[in-house]
């Protein structure tokens, strides 16, 4: 979020139809929303009750499998057809065969480990509908990501306004979230270095 934006008063006031908008817009479009912070947040307002955790449980899996698959259509659609001019030094059609190739072969595991890194988990459809995975595996594991996504993230946040007395709530919750937006961009930040090391020797 914003510096100086109060998330939990923001969930309140965006309700359950501002929840299943990012976490929609995020699995497909916008990769600067902060969907792990947010649903950890929004499952420890479930606990406290401000919101209903069955309800965010339903919203939030369809959102990140709704937006997830569109990503997809996306990818199949409109991002094929850069790949269309064998000319293109930068968008060859061997990428797309050789993104197929690994879809095909490693797509599941990818699809359900992407759904918690953030930036990857918005790019990733994309990469598989243009790579042409099938799209009935696709969706199996699109399906299984969302939800342990959506159960680990709104479970975390309920089980730890749970776990806490009350008091001590407000003084843990920053920081935990803190951790939680720093470890999900390590697998991130980890790859980039990789990248430009190689690139580098």
């Amino acid at each position: 979020m914003l510096p100086g934006v109060d998330l939990q008063q923001f969930l309140i006031q965006v309700s359950y139809l501002g929840i299943f908008a990012i976490i929609f817009l995020e699995s497909c479009l916008l990769f600067f929303l902060p969907g792990d912070s947010l649903l950890f947040t929004a499952g420890f307002l479930a606990f406290r009750g401000d919101l209903s955790l069955p309800v965010l449980m339903v919203l939030v899996l369809v959102g990140a499998v709704g937006g997830n698959s569109l990503g997809y259509l996306l990818g199949q659609r409109v991002g094929r057809r850069l790949f269309s001019n064998p000319r293109s030094k930068l968008f060859q059609p061997r990428h797309l065969d050789r993104a197929h190739a690994f879809y095909e072969r490693h797509g599941g595991k990818t699809i359900v480990w992407a759904r918690f890194v953030p930036v990857v988990r918005t790019f990733a459809p994309l990469v598989a509908g243009m790579g042409e995975m099938t799209y009935a595996r696709f969706v199996t594991f699109n399906v299984l990501g969302g939800a342990l996504w959506t159960v680990s993230m709104l479970g975390g946040g309920y089980l730890f306004g749970s776990a806490l007395p009350a008091e001590a709530v407000d003084k843990y919750l920053l920081p935990v979230i803190a951790v939680i937006v720093i470890v999900s961009l390590l697998p991130t930040a980890f790859h980039v270095y990789q990248e430009r090391r190689s690139t580098s020797q």
